[in-house]
């Protein structure tokens, strides 16, 4: 799962996690940034596409290096 997370003042603002597929917010603000991105597509499309970026090339890496280890 990818999720990313904006803070504001040391308080979670919006979060984009892969396993809803959308940003949700968590203050005032970021309810209206969430929304604002949320209706965007470009800027959907490209937070959906951070976890094959991040996540799935990554995974098998770590995965057989602890495999190694242990």
């Amino acid at each position: 799962e990818y999720i990313r997370s904006s803070y504001f003042n040391k308080k979670e603002d919006t979060r984009f996690s892969s396993s809803v597929g959308k940003f949700v917010g968590f203050t005032e603000q970021g309810v209206k940034f969430a929304a604002a991105w949320n209706s965007n597509p470009s800027i959907l499309s490209r937070a959906k596409a951070q976890k094959e970026v991040y996540c799935l090339n990554h995974v098998p890496v770590y995965y057989n290096n602890i495999l190694t280890k242990s």
